[in-house]
């Protein structure tokens, strides 16, 4: 487990894009967890996993370069993060969309062409042609000119996704995409996700609160709870173990008939900030 006591991590080749050393983060001046050292690889698939309030969200808000650590370093692609960075693409947890809703969805993507690729100069064959390659990555071609207000859950996670991969991002950042789909369209969604990461060989940080559709996927976790952070493979975080200590408390990492994961006696939140 990379936690609390452990030292900075050695230098890596140039495969790294995201190293945390001794990272310290606060939220309206409370803080949130400490003394986190941990690196993501080129083309990892990442499940940021924890309770409400852990801290999750806030950990994307450093790498969009919304929000600073109070102590410790972060960096992304050897730099520090900063706003509007054209190799991140992201998918917001929260969007407002509703039946009245009526913007086709090419529309939608092609506004992350001009927005965070080529600039406001780029011609509208351009535009349409990056569009159309985007949406048929995610098996979205057959909603091009639907409006997004018309659309189911999942259909509308592809379009975010197709808006956010539009730019050819080297990172994407998803903020629990499957917080509103049944347990079906999460593991499509999550099937989709992971040949994306493989295909396009782009490191990919999705936030969820259930690991279960994700483990089979993922080559790491970064566990984020009770002011603390344990980051390593599936195999190696999710065990009772490395949970009691990440919590304080005897916690059991168990198998239900179906083989899903269940864990028993960690917190189920620890208030405050969402995610």
């Amino acid at each position: 487990m990379r936690g609390a006591s452990q030292p900075p991590l050695p230098p890596s080749a140039g495969s790294e894009v995201i190293r945390a050393d001794r990272l310290e983060v606060a939220y309206r001046d409370r803080l949130v967890w400490r003394d986190a050292s941990f690196r993501v690889n080129r083309g990892e698939f990442v499940a940021v996993i924890g309770p409400n309030g852990a801290g999750k969200t806030t950990l994307f808000r450093m790498l969009l370069g919304l929000q600073r650590p109070r102590g410790g370093t972060l960096t992304i692609f050897g730099a520090t993060p900063h706003r509007g960075n054209r190799k991140v693409g992201y998918v917001p947890q929260r969007h407002t969309i509703d039946n009245e809703t009526h913007i086709e969805c090419e529309s939608l993507v092609r506004m992350g062409v001009s927005g965070t690729h080529w600039g406001p100069g780029v011609g509208l064959a351009r535009e349409r042609k990056a569009a159309s390659g985007a949406l048929a990555a995610v098996g979205a071609t057959d909603l091009a000119h639907k409006s997004l207000g018309s659309l189911s859950g999942g259909e509308l996670q592809r379009i975010f996704l197709a808006e956010a991969l539009v730019g050819d991002p080297e990172l994407l950042l998803l903020d629990e995409p499957l917080s509103n789909l049944d347990l079906k369209r999460g593991r499509e969604l999550v099937a989709l996700v992971a040949g994306l990461v493989r295909s396009r060989n782009v490191t990919t940080l999705l936030v969820a609160h259930d690991i279960n559709p994700l483990i089979h996927h993922l080559d790491k976790v970064v566990y984020i709870a009770n002011g603390k952070v344990a980051t390593g493979a599936p195999g190696e975080v999710i065990t009772s173990e490395t949970l009691s200590a990440l919590y304080d408390v005897p916690v059991e990492v168990l198998r239900d008939s179906r083989g899903h994961l269940v864990i028993a006696g960690a917190e189920e939140s620890l208030g405050g900030e969402s995610g």
